[in-house]
């Protein structure tokens, strides 16, 4: 059962950095980038979920422990992933001609 709430864990802070990321930035809502963080948020869960099945914890130190990592890591998956994505899209825009 632990598995599930570390996998719920990352998602909810991929799904939360990606929220906040769009409340940063002051645009108008884009379902297209959105759904790429949710993709990004599902691989997250699925990397907690299958990392947390080699741990069991035992004390509430450990499950607090290991909530707030799969958080802030799910999070962290989802920043990467915006930072990776915005340095691919600006490697492949056209330079105007000067």
């Amino acid at each position: 059962m632990y598995i599930l709430y570390f996998a719920l864990a990352a998602l909810g802070g991929a799904l939360l950095a990606a929220v906040l990321g769009w409340l940063e930035s002051g645009e108008a809502f884009v379902a297209r980038k959105f759904f790429s963080s949710v993709i990004r948020a599902v691989f997250a869960a699925a990397f907690f979920a299958i990392s947390s099945a080699f741990i069991v914890p035992t004390t509430p130190a450990e499950w607090v422990l290991g909530i707030l990592g799969a958080i802030v890591g799910g999070a962290g998956i989802d920043a990467g992933g915006n930072r990776i994505a915005g340095a691919i899209a600006a490697r492949h825009q056209p330079t105007p001609p000067t």
